[in-house]
């Protein structure tokens, strides 16, 4: 696991990378603005809505506040996530090449399901921040509870994105999922810190393409 995120580290800092998250960025924020745009209103009427049970007007007000700005925060990891997945596959492929010349290419990621994962799991992700994010606000459970949300939009995507590259056996992939969720909050860990944020993605595919391919080398 050390050697996996030691690797992961150098790459993430290298000039392809950084160009890569510099493109994914800009694409990410023009998709957030955009679709903000277009339902600010409605989502702010839903939290004041859906907050409307607390007695307290201040805290409805102060919730309110603080769900709105988590919220379009999310919306913007979201959305970076799914755009790594759609363009990261000819960067997983180089990063390969240099660490592991021999391995194999052996298929690449269906679109149509590489959406469906991201889309599922930015549903779930969503589903479960609306209904439990007082926890947030917990000392520390907060912050972990903030990294397992976060690795729910990673794991799956990121998972299926990286195997579909280098995996033919159902058995292998099967085993790899064990400690999916610990790399996917690994890689959660930058959402922790601005500018850094969108580097989230990008580092869970390097963790995954490490741990998949690395491990199958050694």
């Amino acid at each position: 696991m050390t050697q996996i995120i030691s690797k992961s580290f150098k790459d993430i800092f290298s000039g392809t990378v950084l160009f890569f998250v510099l493109k994914v960025t800009l694409i990410s924020l023009a998709i957030t603005v955009a679709l903000l745009w277009g339902v600010k209103d409605n989502l702010n009427a839903f939290i004041v809505s859906y907050l409307s049970w607390i007695p307290w007007e201040w805290l409805q007000t102060t919730g309110a506040s603080v769900a709105s700005i988590a919220l379009n925060y999310m919306i913007f990891i979201v959305i970076i996530s799914i755009v790594t997945s759609f363009m990261v596959e000819p960067l997983l492929i180089k990063l390969t090449k240099k660490h592991y010349p021999d391995a194999e290419v052996t298929g690449t990621p269906n679109i149509a399901t590489s959406l469906l994962l991201s889309l599922k799991s930015a549903m779930l992700f969503f589903l479960i921040f609306m209904f439990t994010f007082p926890i947030m606000f917990i000392p520390l459970v907060g912050a972990v509870y903030m990294l397992w949300l976060w690795s729910i939009l990673l794991k799956a995507p990121t998972l299926y994105d990286v195997s579909s590259l280098f995996v033919k056996e159902k058995k292998v992939l099967h085993l790899k999922k064990k400690k999916a969720t610990i790399l996917a909050m690994i890689a959660a860990g930058f959402n922790y810190i601005p500018l850094l944020n969108t580097f989230a993605a990008v580092f869970a595919q390097i963790l995954f393409l490490h741990y998949i391919v690395g491990e199958k080398k050694i």
